[in-house]
């Protein structure tokens, strides 16, 4: 099996989104059609655009409903667009 490298181009960047909880903070389990889609990520790669301020193991906020959806190796990855993240999480 070989790896697949994915080099987001531009102003892109190319994010692992993070699943939510399955559970509700009174204790009920979710089905998975009950969740909603993830708006939080890390940041596993960004493009060559020099006005990109964020780096690999950023944590982020994006837009609900954005960038291209794809897996590889069994993992869900979005590439979006730099200006769709909303926000970096911070410690």
């Amino acid at each position: 099996m070989s790896q697949i490298s994915v080099e987001p181009l531009g102003a892109r960047v190319l994010v692992k989104p993070l699943e939510q909880e399955t559970k509700t903070t009174s204790g009920l389990l979710l089905p998975e059609t009950a969740k909603e889609k993830p708006q939080t990520g890390l940041v596993v790669a960004v493009g060559d655009d020099e006005d990109i301020k964020l780096k690999v193991d950023d944590k982020v906020i994006f837009a609900k409903y954005t960038g291209t959806e794809f897996k590889i190796d069994g993992t869900d990855y979005l590439l979006m667009e730099c200006g769709d993240i909303l926000a970096r999480l911070r410690n």
